[in-house]
């Protein structure tokens, strides 16, 4: 492979997905799913009695919505050279959880940012930059650099 631990970056152009509603019942599934019940997430009761008002959502149920949001927004990554034959999660280079999100309230991912960088052994690391926005919000939920593992095939 000629382009062997080159790195490129695409069109600076950002892809939206559309928005969608965390409701308590969603919650209350990941808490189950996750074994964390703590009061502020499974409670409306006793969250309503602190700061926040109410329940908000996981922290990384909020993340774990970026597989939905990226299959919604994100173009395939496509090269005149190679076919993707397999492209999966690769990790992150920064998580940061900026605000909660309340129970019921709607969320979105913003994509930017795209690089890659080919590796010697016929794969290419994507990385977005992701932003959650949590709709009337003026602060994001969650930013991230987010990285894609591609397993490349020559044309």
């Amino acid at each position: 492979m000629n382009e062997s631990n080159s790195t490129g970056v695409g069109a600076q152009e950002t892809y939206t997905s559309a928005w969608v509603e965390i409701t308590q019942q969603q919650v209350d599934q990941f808490a189950e799913l996750t074994d964390d019940h703590q009061f502020i997430h499974v409670d409306p009761v006793a969250a309503a009695r602190t700061p926040l008002g109410g329940t908000i959502v996981h922290g990384f149920f909020v993340l774990s919505l970026l597989t939905k949001f990226s299959q919604s927004a994100l173009p395939a990554w496509e090269h005149p050279q190679f076919d993707v034959t397999l492209s999966v999660n690769y990790g992150f280079d920064k998580i940061r959880f900026i605000a909660p999100v309340r129970v019921g309230k709607r969320v979105r991912a913003v994509f930017s940012g795209l690089r890659w960088t080919f590796k010697d052994d016929g794969r290419v690391v994507l990385s977005y930059a992701v932003t959650v926005e949590v709709e009337g919000e003026a602060k994001p939920a969650i930013v991230a650099d987010w990285l894609f593992l591609l397993y490349l095939a020559a044309k």
